[in-house]
């Protein structure tokens, strides 16, 4: 097992949700880091830890990142990163399920990531790039995300169920730091 540096240029972090129950709004966290030590042989037993920095939110709308980013949401002054940390990562064929511990506000609940590894295939500096793509479903509520406001026609404006989408991008270790943080500046 070795450890892996995130390739931030490649990686990202996206989520979706449904806002006045027929539209899905969308947006990412730019600025992340992960530690990930994997073993190419039997990725079950690899492990990852990715601290994302709650203030880096975007949907394209800064009114709606601002109130995102305050004590109605992720109240981003005092709780200034989500962390997930995994805790197993079992085969399922061709597949992983990666089982995880997820901060949030000070919250944690166990989460599954349904993954894939996309390859393994050398880079253009002759080392090695591996591709994942994981995507899990929240309730924002188990995590006290609570603010909503009730519409006139029935129903709530912000869905409570969070689809969360990732594909990382990583460079074996022994061509680049162990930890690199996505969005940092050149």
């Amino acid at each position: 097992m070795s450890a892996w540096t995130l390739d931030s240029a490649h990686s990202q972090i996206e989520f979706a949700v449904k806002h006045m129950m027929v539209t899905t709004v969308r947006g990412q966290f730019r600025q992340f880091t992960a530690e990930v030590d994997f073993d190419e042989e039997h990725p079950e037993h690899s492990s990852v830890v990715a601290n994302i920095d709650a203030s880096s939110i975007e949907t394209g709308m800064e009114a709606r990142d601002a109130h995102l980013k305050g004590a109605d949401f992720f109240d981003a002054a005092t709780y200034p990163e989500l962390v997930f940390r995994s805790t197993s990562i079992e085969r399922r064929g061709d597949d992983y399920k990666i089982q995880g511990d997820l901060t949030i506000k000070g919250e944690t609940h166990p989460v599954t990531l349904d993954a894939e590894i996309g390859g393994i295939v050398p880079n253009m500096q002759g080392g090695r790039r591996a591709g994942f793509s994981a995507a899990t479903k929240i309730s924002r509520k188990a995590w006290g995300l609570t603010w909503n406001v009730a519409m006139e026609t029935g129903g709530l404006l912000v869905g409570d169920e969070i689809k969360i989408s990732l594909d990382v991008a990583l460079v074996a270790a022994e061509v680049a730091p162990a930890k690199v943080a996505v969005g940092a500046a050149a």
